[in-house]
Order: C-alpha cells, then sequence, then structure tokens
C-alpha cells in the first residue's frame, strides 16, 4: 500500500483538486495578490510549486506571501493605484507622520484581518518593521482628496436582491432573469474572490449563501451560463475560510453543487467536479461528497452513484480542450476519493470504492484515455494505476501470494480455505456456503438476495476500526457515546441501517457466561505467558553474556595467536638478518683470501721468496687476521628469554599464620517429617565440599514442600510392603564380516598381490598412462575415487619389485597388467607419499566439518545444560523429593549426581505395582509444573552429545594435524628438486591445499578448546568431575529423557485406560436405568390400556383424551415424549427404515436378475404367511 507521502507527493505533481482554485486553497484572495504586488512588486511568474498534504486537505508549501519567504522583506517601492480606466504604478512615499506604535499595530491588525490570511502569515506580516507596516497601510488608503476604489461598487445587499430575483424569475412561468440581475451575477463571483474579508462575512450573514443555492435549486438545465455562474460564485466563495465552512455546514450545497452534473455544459461539469474533488481533500468533506453522489444517483435515475461520472468519462464532447479538461476533471475527482478521507489509511477502503468503479467498466475506459496523451491526464491514469497495483499487491501480501485474481471465484475461495483453514473462523465459512446454496439460483427478483448479501458483507467490512479511525467521525463523537462500547465509524454511506458493532457485542453476550468461566484460566495463561516471556528474556540474556564470553575468549585467543606469529615473525627476522650478515662476513673473507692467494701466487711465480719479505708478510697476515671480526654465533632456533627481573627488596618479617578454623557447620534444611517410614531413593549425593560455584547453591528445594502432595508421596512409597522388579537385560547383536574369495594369477611379483592389483585395476577401468597422469595432476579431474586411492597406497612397488621390474624393463609388452601398473608408477618420485598426500587431501573436507560437527554438538550441548532454566527447576523438585523422603545420612542433602535422575524408576510404589517415583514426578509436572515437561526442547543437542567420544573427536584431530605435517615435508621435498617431472602439479595445488588446510584446521583447534572448556565448565556447575566425558555427562540426561517420555507415554495410557473404564461404568449404569425405565414403561402402559378398554366398555366410547394429547397420573405429555424421540433419533426411524428398505429391494431386484424366479415367489409366500 502507499504511503501517505508517496500518494501526497504524486498527487502535488497531478495538482488534484481545483485547477481554477488551486491558488485559493487556503482563501487566497484577491486582496493578498494585490498586497503582495504592493509589498513585492511584480507578482511571480514562477509555475504553481508543489503541494504538501497536511491532515485532511491540500496546502500550500510556500507562504501565501512570497515577499515573506527570506529572512529580510524587500522594499516597497510601488503601489498600484486606480486610474481612468485602468491601473497605474506609483511611488509608495508615506505623506503622513506615523503614528504611535500601538495605534499603528492596532490599524495594521485591522488591515490583516481584511486580507483573511493564515496564522502563520499573520504573525509573519505582524512581524514587520514599523516603517514597512505604516508603508502597506499608507498604500492600501486612498491619496487625499479621492474617493476609496471600492466605494462606487455594488454592495452586499445588492448581490442578494439580485440574487432572489433571479430564482423567483426562475419559479415564476416567465422562466427568464432580469439583465441587470445577470449581469451582477456575473461580478458577484470576481467580488467574492477580490473583495475584502468583512464583505463574505457580511455576504454569508444576510443570507447571500442561501440566496446562491436557491438560485441553484431553481435554474433550469438548459440555462447553462446562469448555472455556471452560480457555481463559479460558489466556488469563490470556497476560497475563504468562513464561506468555505458555511458550505460545508449547509445541508444542502455539496448536494446541489453534485446536481450540477446534470448539465450539457462541460464548463459547468468541470467547475462541479473540481468542488466536489477539492471538498474530498477537506476534514469532513469526503463523507459528503459520497453522500451527494448516492443524492445524484436517485436525482438522474441512475442505477449506480458513479455511473454519470463513468459515461462521461467515456463520452466524447467534441471540442479537444473541453473534452480534456472535462476527464481531467474526473479523474482527479476519482482519484480524490479514492486516496483521500478513508482512503488515506484504509486498504479495504480504497478496494472496495475501486472494484464499485471497475465494476461500472472503468478500466477500458482509462485505456482509451491513453490516447490523448496529455500529461496531466496521464499522470492522473498513471497514479491510478499505481495506487492500485500496490493495493492490489498488499492485498496478496496478507495471503502470502504474490497476486490474487480477483476475477476468479475458485482462486479467491482457494484463498480464504488456506487463511482460514485451521482457523476458528473456517466453520462459519462452510456455514455461510452452505446457506448460500439455499439461497434462489433463478434470474429476477431473486437476485436482490445475492444484492443484499453483497451489501451487508461491505458494510462488515468497511465497519473496522482499522477503516474508522479517520478525522471525519469526530462529528459524530463530539456528542460522546451513551453505550459501553466503542461506536464504529462507517466511512461510507450505508446502504443498510446496520451497526455491526451493536451487532458483535449483542453476539459477544452470549458467551460472557463461558467467558466469565475461563476467566480464571485466561489469567492463569496470562500468568504462565509472563513467566514463559521472563524466563525467555532471562535465557537471552544468559545466551548474551554466554556469547559474550565467546566472543572475549575468542579475542583472547586471536591476541595470544597474533603475539605468537609477531614473535616468530620477528624472530625470522631476525634470523635473516643475521644470515645476511653473516653472509657479508663470509664474502668479505672469501675476498680477502682471493687477494692473499693472488699474492703469494705472483710471489710463488717470480721466485724464491727472502727472509725478511717473508717475515713482513707473516706481520701482514697476522695483523689481517686479527682485523676481521670474528664470525657471530648461529642464530638459535627460539627467541632468547627475557631478562631476569631484579631481586625485590626485602619484606618485613611476616606474622605467624593461624591455624585454619574448621568450616562452619551446614545448617539443616527445614524438611518435612513423613507419616511413616518411605522406601529411599538410591542417589549419589554430593559432598558439601564440591558445592562452591555450582548450580545447587542457587537452588531451594524447601519451598516446593507447599506445592508438592506429601500425603500421596507417603502413601505410596511406604517402606512396610515389598514390591520386587525384575530387571530385563538387553542383547547385542553381532555381525561377523565374510573373507573374499582368494585366486593366484602367475606373475613377476607375488601372486596374490598381483591377483589383488588387477582385480583393482579392472574396477578403476583406466589405463595405466590415464593413472599415472591422475596421480601426477593430483586427480585434478577427480577421477580417483577416495577408496581406489586407498586401494593404490597398497600397491606401492618395493624396492625389490622395483629392482625386478627395471630388470625386465625390455620385456614390458609381455609383463601382466599388474606388473606393467607397477613398472609405470615406480617411475613416479615419491610415489608412496604423493599418494598419502593425495588422499588426505580428499579426506580432509569430510573429515575437519565432521570433527567441527561433533565438537559443536558438544559444546551446544553444554551451553544449553548450563542455561536451562527447566532443568534447574527439575533438579530443584527432584533434591526436594529426596530430601523428604531420606532420613539418616542420605538426608539433607544439596545436591546429588545427575545418574541419580535415571534411578527415579527404582523406586517403586508400595500401592501399585508398575508406578514408579518416576511416574509420580510426571504427574506431579503435568498437574503444576507443566513448563517443566518442555525439558527436551530446552536441550535439543544433548542426545547427539551423549554419542561423541572426546577421546577419539582428540584422536582425529591429531591425525589431521599430523597430516598437515606431512603434506608440509612434502611440499618441501617437491620445492628442493631441481626440476619437476613433465605434467607434475604437485606444488602448484598442494600449496593451495595447504594454506587453505592450515585456516580451516586452526578454526578447528579453536573450536576444540573451545568444547573442552565449556565441558569442563558445565560439569562444574553440576558438581559432576571435570574430566567428564560426554558420555558419562549427556548420557545420564539422554537416559533421563528417553525415561521421562516413556513414563509419560505410560501414564497417558492408564489415564486412558481409566477413563474407557469409566466411560464403560458410566455407559452400563445408563444402559441399566433405561432398561428399568422401559419396563416401568411397558407395565404402565398395559395398565392404562386395560383402563382405557373397561372406561371405553363403559361410557361407550374410545379414549378421547390420548387425542387431545394429555396423560393422567402425572405422566409425561406427547411433546416431552418427542423431544425424547428427538434426542435419541427415534423420531426418524420410519425413515431410516425406508430408506433400509429400499436398498434391500434394490439389492433383491439385482440379484432376481441372475436368480431363478422360485426365491420370488418364496418371498411372496413368506409375506402372506406373515400378513
Amino acid at each position: 500500500m502507499c504511503s501517505k507521502d508517496q500518494i501526497n507527493h504524486i498527487l502535488g505533481k497531478i495538482n488534484v483538486g481545483l485547477p481554477s482554485w488551486s491558488r485559493g486553497v487556503e482563501a487566497v484572495e484577491a486582496a493578498r495578490t494585490r498586497l503582495v504586488r504592493w509589498a513585492c512588486g511584480d507578482p511571480p511568474t514562477e509555475p504553481d510549486p508543489p503541494r504538501k498534504k497536511m491532515p485532511h486537505a491540500l496546502r500550500r508549501r510556500w507562504p501565501l506571501c512570497p515577499c515573506l519567504q527570506n529572512d529580510e522583506p524587500p522594499e516597497i517601492t510601488y503601489c498600484v493605484v486606480g486610474g481612468e480606466g485602468g491601473l497605474a504604478l506609483q511611488a509608495v512615499t508615506p505623506t503622513h507622520p506615523m503614528p504611535p506604535e500601538d495605534e499603528l499595530d492596532a490599524k495594521f491588525a485591522e488591515l490583516v484581518e481584511e486580507l483573511d490570511l493564515t496564522a502563520v502569515n499573520k504573525a509573519a506580516m505582524m512581524a514587520l518593521p514599523a516603517a514597512k507596516k505604516w508603508q502597506i497601510y499608507c498604500s492600501r488608503r486612498p491619496p487625499p482628496g479621492q474617493a476609496p476604489p471600492l466605494a462606487t461598487a455594488p454592495q452586499v445587499e445588492e448581490y442578494i436582491k439580485a440574487l432572489n430575483e433571479i430564482a423567483d424569475a426562475f419559479a415564476s412561468s416567465e422562466g427568464v432573469p432580469p439583465t441587470e440581475s445577470c449581469g451582477l451575477l456575473e461580478g458577484l463571483k470576481t467580488a467574492l474572490r477580490t473583495r475584502a474579508h468583512s464583505f463574505v462575512l457580511r455576504f454569508i450573514k444576510q443570507g447571500g449563501l442561501g440566496a446562491i443555492l436557491d438560485a441553484l435549486q431553481k435554474a433550469p438545465r438548459d440555462d447553462a451560463v446562469t448555472r455556471h455562474n452560480l457555481i463559479a460564485a460558489i466556488k469563490a466563495l470556497m476560497n475563504n475560510s468562513t464561506g468555505r465552512a458555511h458550505v460545508l455546514a449547509h445541508p444542502t450545497s455539496i448536494d446541489l453543487i453534485a446536481q450540477s452534473l446534470d448539465t450539457e455544459n462541460v464548463k459547468t461539469k468541470v467547475a462541479a467536479l473540481e468542488i466536489l474533488g477539492a471538498v474530498c481533500l477537506v476534514p469532513g468533506g469526503h463523507k459528503k461528497v459520497l453522500e451527494a453522489m448516492v443524492n445524484f444517483q436517485k436525482y438522474s435515475g441512475e442505477r449506480a452513484r458513479f455511473q454519470s461520472i463513468v459515461n462521461e468519462l467515456d463520452r466524447s464532447t467534441g471540442a479537444y480542450r473541453d473534452d480534456l479538461g472535462l476527464k481531467t476533471a474526473i479523474m482527479s475527482l476519482v482519484n480524490a476519493v479514492l486516496n483521500y478521507g478513508p482512503g488515506e489509511e484504509s486498504l479495504e477502503f480504497r478496494l472496495h470504492l475501486r472494484y464499485e468503479l471497475l465494476m461500472l467498466g472503468l478500466q477500458p475506459v482509462i485505456e482509451k484515455l491513453r490516447k490523448y496523451e496529455n500529461e496531466t491526464l496521464d499522470r492522473h491514469i498513471e497514479f491510478f494505476e499505481m495506487v492500485r497495483g500496490e493495493d492490489e499487491r498488499e492485498l496478496a501480501r496478507r495471503f502470502d501470494r504474490e497476486h490474487v485474481d480477483t476475477k476468479s471465484a475458485s482462486a479467491m475461495f482457494e484463498l480464504l480455505r488456506r487463511k482460514l483453514g485451521h482457523s476458528a473462523a473456517y466453520p462459519h465459512l462452510l456455514s455461510l456456503l452452505q446457506h448460500l446454496l439455499l439461497l434462489p439460483l433463478e434470474y429476477g427478483p431473486q437476485s436482490q438476495h445475492w444484492l443484499l448479501l453483497d451489501r451487508v458483507v461491505q458494510q462488515v467490512v468497511l465497519q473496522q476500526p482499522a477503516a474508522g479511525a479517520r478525522a471525519d467521525s469526530e462529528q459524530g463523537s463530539e456528542g460522546g457515546s451513551t453505550s459501553d462500547q466503542t461506536r464504529i465509524y462507517d466511512p461510507d454511506v450505508a446502504p443498510l441501517e446496520i451497526n455491526v458493532g451493536e451487532i458483535v457485542h449483542l453476539l459477544a453476550k452470549e458467551e460472557e457466561l463461558v467467558a466469565a468461566r475461563t476467566k480464571a484460566e485466561n489469567l492463569e495463561r496470562e500468568n504462565i505467558d509472563l513467566a514463559t516471556e521472563l524466563a525467555k528474556k532471562e535465557k537471552q540474556l544468559d545466551e548474551r553474556a554466554q556469547e559474550r564470553e565467546e566472543l572475549e575468549g575468542a579475542a583472547a585467543r586471536l591476541r595470544d595467536r597474533l603475539e605468537r606469529e609477531t614473535a616468530a615473525h620477528m624472530h625470522c627476522a631476525d634470523l635473516a638478518r643475521a644470515a645476511a650478515a653473516r653472509a657479508q662476513l663470509l664474502d668479505c673473507q672469501l675476498t680477502q683470501e682471493r687477494t692473499e692467494r693472488a699474492r703469494f701466487e705472483k710471489l710463488v711465480s717470480e721466485g724464491s721468496i727472502p727472509d725478511d719479505a717473508k717475515v713482513n708478510n707473516l706481520k701482514n697476515a697476522v695483523i689481517e687476521t686479527s682485523s676481521v671480526p670474528p664470525p657471530p654465533p648461529p642464530p638459535s632456533m627460539f627467541p632468547a628469554p627475557p631478562a631476569a627481573p631484579a631481586p625485590p627488596p626485602p619484606l618485613a618479617p611476616l606474622a605467624p599464620l593461624a591455624p585454619l578454623a574448621p568450616a562452619p557447620p551446614k545448617p539443616k534444611k527445614n524438611v518435612p517429617t513423613p507419616g511413616n517410614p518411605l522406601k529411599s531413593f538410591n542417589w549419589s549425593k554430593l559432598p558439601d565440599t564440591k558445592l562452591h560455584g555450582t548450580i545447587w547453591q542457587e537452588l531451594d528445594d524447601t519451598k516446593l514442600y507447599n506445592a508438592m502432595d506429601l500425603h500421596t508421596i507417603d502413601k505410596m512409597f511406604c517402606a512396610y510392603q515389598k514390591n520386587g522388579v525384575q530387571n530385563e537385560g538387553s542383547v547385542e547383536d553381532l555381525r561377523q564380516l565374510g573373507s573374499k574369495p582368494r585366486t593366484k594369477i602367475l606373475s613377476v611379483i607375488d601372486g596374490r598381490r598381483a591377483q589383488n592389483c588387477t582385480i583393482l585395476l579392472s574396477k578403476l577401468k583406466m589405463t595405466d598412462e590415464e593413472i599415472c597422469r591422475a596421480i601426477l595432476k593430483m586427480d585434478s579431474g577427480e577421477q580417483l575415487p577416495i577408496d581406489m586411492l586407498e586401494q593404490l597406497l597398497k600397491f606401492t612397488p618395493s624396492a625389490e619389485e622395483a629392482a625386478m621390474l627395471e630388470e625386465h624393463q625390455d620385456e614390458l609388452d609381455s609383463m601382466a597388467r599388474a606388473d606393467r601398473f607397477l613398472y609405470e608408477i615406480s617411475k613416479i618420485p615419491h610415489y608412496s607419499m604423493r599418494v598419502r598426500t593425495l588422499l588426505f587431501k580428499k579426506r580432509f573436507a569430510a573429515a575437519s566439518a565432521e570433527a567441527s560437527g561433533r565438537a559443536t554438538t558438544v559444546l551446544r550441548a553444554a551451553r544449553d545444560m548450563t542455561r536451562s532454566r527447566r532443568l534447574r527447576a527439575l533438579l530443584e523438585l527432584v533434591l526436594a523429593l529426596g530430601n523428604y523422603m531420606n532420613r539418616g545420612a542420605r538426608g539433607n542433602a544439596s545436591g546429588f549426581r545427575l545418574s541419580s535422575l535415571n534411578k527415579l524408576a527404582d523406586t517403586k510404589s508400595s500401592v501399585t505395582r508398575n508406578t514408579t517415583l518416576l511416574h509420580f514426578l510426571v504427574e506431579m509436572l503435568e498437574t503444576q509444573f507443566k513448563d517443566i515437561l518442555l525439558l527436551e526442547e530446552d536441550l535439543p543437542h544433548v542426545r547427539a552429545a551423549a554419542k561423541v567420544c572426546v577421546e577419539q573427536l582428540e584422536k582425529d584431530v591429531g591425525a589431521l594435524r599430523s597430516g598437515l605435517r606431512e603434506v608440509a615435508k612434502e611440499v618441501e621435498y617437491h620445492a628442493s628438486l631441481p626440476s619437476p617431472q613433465p605434467g607434475d602439479a604437485f606444488l602448484p595445488v598442494m600449496r593451495e591445499f595447504h594454506a587453505h588446510a592450515v585456516c580451516t584446521f586452526t578454526q578447528l583447534e579453536d573450536l576444540f578448546q573451545d568444547m573442552k572448556s565449556r565441558l569442563e565448565a558445565c560439569a562444574h556447575a553440576f558438581g559432576e568431575e571435570t574430566s567428564a566425558s560426554p558420555e558419562q555427562l549427556f548420557g545420564a540426561m539422554d537416559a533421563f529423557l528417553t525415561q521421562l517420555a516413556e513414563a509419560r507415554a505410560e501414564c497417558d495410557a492408564i489415564r486412558r485406560r481409566r477413563d474407557d473404564e469409566q466411560r464403560r461404568t458410566r455407559h452400563e449404569q445408563e444402559l441399566k436405568k433405561r432398561t428399568m425405565e422401559r419396563k416401568q414403561s411397558n407395565s404402565l402402559g398395559s395398565v392404562s390400556k386395560s383402563l382405557a378398554k373397561s372406561n371405553g366398555d363403559c361410557n361407550g366410547h374410545s379414549n378421547d383424551s390420548s387425542r387431545d394429547g394429555t396423560m393422567s397420573n402425572g405422566q409425561k405429555g406427547e411433546f416431552d415424549d418427542l423431544i425424547s424421540a428427538l434426542r435419541t433419533g427415534d423420531v426418524f426411524g420410519d425413515d431410516v427404515a425406508k430408506f433400509k428398505r429400499s436398498r434391500k429391494t434394490s439389492k433383491v431386484t439385482q440379484k432376481g436378475r441372475d436368480s431363478p424366479p422360485r426365491g420370488v415367489c418364496r418371498e411372496d409366500s413368506r409375506e402372506r404367511q406373515k400378513n
């Protein structure tokens, strides 16, 4: 649905309303325009600014005085004065001295009041400086010695007299108004538009509006000029705020304007349509227009209120300009009626009114209007279609559909069926359809039944609060409501006087008794809802806290990882700098060594070396050697540890520590004492030393004893009676794998190995070259399945096999298939590691996803158990139950092991053999703590987490870690090779895989650590060992949830059996009672018959009292018997018997076609014998 702003924007563009009246929506008069000219010079020449829709009306965005738009108004230098037969400009020069400020303000206020300005413009005018106020006031005064401009103009009385003369002339037999009066009528519209506000007030006060409407009502249809002038006068009067209010308040003014549409004058029609369209935008005017259109329907004898408008829209008047203006005015009225008033907010109202127009054939007419190719008309059409499309989409969204085919009855019924199929309204829809089938289907007067239903449904739809909360309803609510219910406003003209709200209220009174009976349940349900909402909010708070902790932990891990990587990076940078320095030092040493070597070779080539030269060379060598700095020590692989901190200052001697005092004894709980010794609940009690930091410190079981049925516990679990129950064991099925058939094949290598290799190659269905090429390319084409790679890994040639195959390489063509394959793969470098890394690459995604899924399951299960409010309530209830039943060392417990929940079924009842403490707990939950029964909704991941083995998960994570390490080593090995084998894609493929796999594995490790920490926190929260595995922690809850579900099913079965037994017992009692009543009635009947017979013999007449329907002796009458027969169905016995006889007769007739005629004779004979 279009928003109000969108509709206002589009309506502002298309200038909906009164084109010739658009400047006067807020009573813009010629006096105001004259003031603008006097104050600002020339009038503005720019086009009308866009409009902005205010509540219930269109108002102008710009101020009424454009000269006041800026902060400082312009100087007033000229004014307009009347000349000889025209107007002239003269300079504004105040010739009189300025009066005091108070007097000036009073005179200027009178001047502003005459202009009928809005409050904003009045304030702007009054805020002008005193000098400019005096200039404006002087410009309004005539020059000295000259009469006022309007002194010789006709007065109000003359105009009203002319209107009365026109009305009298129309009412007389002559029917021709005086010429002078017609001339005054033509000037009236100008006077109402241009004269001062006081003139309009006097005109209205002296009955001018009534005179105009009287003349309009009496004007003949063919007098187009007079009717047009009267409509124009009304239009000019409505430009004034006071005049507009009086026109809207008049009971017949809008009706008479609508009746003016019944004319052949196009200008009159356009003026009337413009007034009606603008009235739709005025508060309180929309419904008046609809009522006027209904009145016009009766006035013109049309079958629909908008029929003449649609017809005029389709009809051509001849002149293009007139035709275009009329159609534009009609479309503006249509859009105003649809989108203003109730149509601003109510989708139902727009659809209702648009359906009415479309049923009159509006859509084909709109398609014809596009031939005019006029921008304004096209804008109206586009707006109509845009709002229609948006409304239809909004209607479709209500039914979760993209489009609703309103022309198809089956499509609309299907939508209703899907929408109401599972609601309480669906039976009423079926009842409505069933009764519609009973309506007369013939054509003729019976169609009015359907019209009645249509009108009633329309009124029910429109009289909804969403469609009635409009400002137009203020008039009906001014006097207040006399009933205690809210009055529902009908935005359209109601064809039937039906108050839907009152009818619904009367229907609701029938359910007051049921409502009073269910009020307590509703309050209890509200209480439960509030408690549920509170629990939900608390759960959300816990979830947010847990998420915050998780985010903080993740941030800490990222910070640690960043620090580690930063340290590693700095260490690598130090190593690189040390290596570069060492390389530079070695280069220097090498250069010196080369220099010395060259010098010595030169000396040797020259001959013997003298002794003094040897001594000098030796000294120089020693000096040069000593001048070279020693090489730095090799850098260590790890960064140096930080320097030891300085020793702290000596501390003062500490006082001797006092011996630790023993912990205060735990206060004994206030547990009620059972009436007799009870059976023990075999739970595992937590010691007090392990309660710190657990949820058991937050639980208070003593508050539940008031809500528990302790007497039933004393009765059901008494310790004096014994009831043995045999425990049922479980049997596991064992499966054995059969061995594969073995065959032998002779070849160079081992026969069995060759046979298995040949089988593998036959399954691959690839040549040796294709297999080798796929292995070299790291199976980029996904040709090698994982299971086949596992088998290929088993057939790695050993050193002996490779040597043996190398010896027979000349006989390659005569080799067996397995030998050839082994020989080909022996030429692949690092074949075994290559296949292993390829297999790891293929398995990594599934393995990491599976490990991540298991870790996530455990993580979520631990989180669910820690956050579950229902689990805490259950533990609190079981704790209270156990403390009540246990005494001595097992009593006065503050907590228990979770595995104790599975021992609830071990405590048997002393009264009922098959009832256990778990069954009693289930019944208590169903009657008093229903919310706890939804415990499994809080623990959706516990069952899956109970099957997760942390040790196996840790092994899987370790296997992934070692596999990534092997991949890294293999990548380093292949990178060290001088040149890769042609077609070898190991390095690019595995480097990319290794980079992605490391990121994935890092996330998996973080998740695994989170899982372990969360699992330990969960175990600690419930007082369990922190080293507890998911099988131990979640397995206990899984088993308890299973037992709880089974116990609920058993309790339901017991309850159904008990109800069936009670129902059977009641039925037998009713049957016995009915049999006794039948016997008594038969005995009384026989007695009455005998008495009647004796009375008949004595009196000589039959028992007429039975025909009168009365019986004596206090027996029931015939009407009570009829009600009883109707209740039991005996009243339909004859019809049922007749139906059975007819069906039996048809069956006998069908069989008689194939059977001999003897059977028929036998049947006839039996019937004769019976008779």
